[in-house]
């Protein structure tokens, strides 16, 4: 359960928001929200879809479009995600419920988010829900693994 960057294999949704560079474009550069119906509107070429694809592909159907068009020669775009689908903490913690993902984040920053470990909780030890290749699977965790966007933290409550 290696994660490098959340972002090489995040697949965009409604909801993400993403900055887009058209190199030495500036009037095309800027910060586009994924709409609800899982487009973004880029100035020029209008609606791209974005929903269910990856920021790569993303900047790929930007210039494929900007090409196409006759807008530039040879557009090279970059896409980076700002916001990820957010993550979940549950069970013995102060303040479970979801919360906003950023990047280098791991069970145990998670659970600060979540105001720390309550007085019932099996501390160091829980379990992390994770969405892998559509089917749900549970882990054993520890405070430093790392998480992914859209996980789910499970604090479990110690036996007396």
């Amino acid at each position: 359960m290696v994660i490098d960057n959340p972002a090489d294999g995040y697949l965009l949704e409604p909801g993400n928001r993403v900055r887009v560079t058209v190199f030495n474009e500036p009037n095309l550069t800027g910060e586009f929200g994924v709409d609800p119906v899982g487009n973004i509107s880029f100035p020029l070429i209008g609606n791209v879809p974005a929903s269910g694809v990856t920021g790569k592909i993303l900047a790929r159907r930007i210039e494929d479009n900007l090409k196409r068009e006759n807008f530039l020669q040879e557009p090279n775009v970059a896409v980076e995600v700002l916001t990820f689908r957010p993550f979940y903490v549950l069970g013995e913690v102060r303040q479970g419920g979801e919360f906003q993902y950023s990047s280098g984040m791991t069970v145990l920053s998670a659970i600060a988010r979540a105001g720390g470990y309550d007085y019932r909780a099996v501390t160091g030890d829980v379990v992390l829900v994770r969405i892998v290749n559509g089917k749900q699977m549970e882990y054993q965790a520890t405070e430093r693994t790392p998480i992914a966007p859209g996980d789910i933290i499970k604090v479990l409550e110690r036996r007396f």
